[in-house]
């Protein structure tokens, strides 16, 4: 009984998420994010135009809770395309000795995310 419902729920699952796949697929969506020149990024007008606008209301509504998630967010996107995030796994293997510091960088931000969401009011 129980063995058959987990094989209902993953069988609706699967349906659900196959088309997502092939969709990610097609539009070689996770290469394009490897790829991203982050400079090039940041001097392009249709990128840097709406960017300053949402600094910019962010600090029209005075929503710093909301401007340090931004830049934790996107100091994480900058810092996940440096060269020492590039040496973390070396032919399969995870170096250990340079993950942990990652790992609790990592949790840190998380940390300070979830109390500034959750953990004090304005």
């Amino acid at each position: 009984m129980f063995g058959e419902l987990i094989d209902s729920i993953s069988k609706k699952a699967g349906a659900f998420f196959e088309p997502i796949g092939r969709f990610l697929e097609s539009t070689h969506l996770p290469e394009q994010f490897k790829e991203v020149d982050f400079s090039g990024l940041f001097t392009n007008p249709w990128f840097l135009v709406p960017f300053v606008a949402l600094v910019g209301y962010l600090l029209y509504k005075k929503a710093f809770r909301d401007m340090i998630i931004l830049s934790a967010v996107m100091g994480a996107w900058y810092a996940s395309g440096t060269p020492y995030m590039q040496t973390l796994v070396v032919n399969g293997v995870v170096q250990v000795n340079k993950i942990l510091p990652v790992i609790f960088g990592g949790a840190a931000v998380l940390g300070l995310i979830i109390y500034l969401l959750f953990g004090r009011s304005d």
